[in-house]
């Protein structure tokens, strides 16, 4: 592996790291608090705003599964180094969730319930279906907002707010019936630390389908490629 994606893995690693630690950890403090679905929405919104545009210069800042993919399927990034995001990627996640769990554990709750109420479920009433629908479109909002606001020459270089933005107006949508995860690493990291499977296609299917058609349609097709 050379030295330079060894650099990106780490940077996707943090990146990623950060957006479910401060999820996890907003969902706790603010899930039953009314109102408290804007601020969980700013929370991750403002976290990847923050982290991508950090990590932006040294992996491009994807910090998601589905927004690689959507890139992979645009042309803009190999298979091999697909595959290298997608583990860190998924093991920050996965850290994230295990120590976000343990730190915030006090006396009367384990650090397994803060994880699984903090891994992304479907409301009620909400299948299947219609889940993988909802986050597939939402992840497509993501990933073409990525296109166009950080990837496309034509881009005004506001990615990190701009996709920031993005992810928090999705989960004011999305939160009570799919818990807006868009990113399968947001998923897989809680689920994992709790061992809570539960609706695995929604969150595998949802957003590689919306970012795998933002990439074929804004990568392939709306694209200004540079000269």
């Amino acid at each position: 592996m050379n030295q330079n994606l060894t650099k990106q893995m780490v940077a996707e690693f943090i990146g990623t790291f950060a957006l479910i630690f401060i999820g996890i950890g907003a969902i706790h403090h603010l899930g039953s608090v009314p109102g408290g679905l804007l601020g969980i929405a700013l929370a991750h919104g403002l976290t990847i705003a923050v982290m991508v545009s950090a990590t932006g210069g040294i992996s491009g800042g994807h910090l998601n599964p589905a927004v690689t993919f959507g890139l992979l399927v645009g042309g803009k990034i190999s298979c091999k180094d697909s595959v290298a995001y997608w583990i860190a990627q998924l093991a920050g996640g996965t850290v994230a969730a295990l120590l976000a769990g343990n730190l915030i554990a006090t006396g009367g709750e384990s650090a397994s319930q803060i994880t699984i109420a903090g891994t992304p479920a479907l409301g009620k009433g909400v299948s299947t279906g219609a889940a993988i629908g909802i986050e597939a479109v939402l992840t497509f909002f993501l990933v073409f907002v990525v296109y166009g606001s950080a990837v496309d020459v034509r881009a005004p270089k506001i990615g990190g707010l701009a996709i920031g933005l993005t992810v928090a107006l999705d989960i004011l949508f999305g939160g009570p019936l799919t818990g807006g995860a868009m990113n399968v690493a947001r998923w897989f990291g809680p689920a994992l630390a709790a061992g809570n499977w539960k609706d695995a296609i929604v969150y595998i299917a949802g957003p590689l389908l919306g970012g795998g058609l933002a990439g074929l349609i804004y990568g392939r097709f709306l694209i200004k490629e540079s000269k």
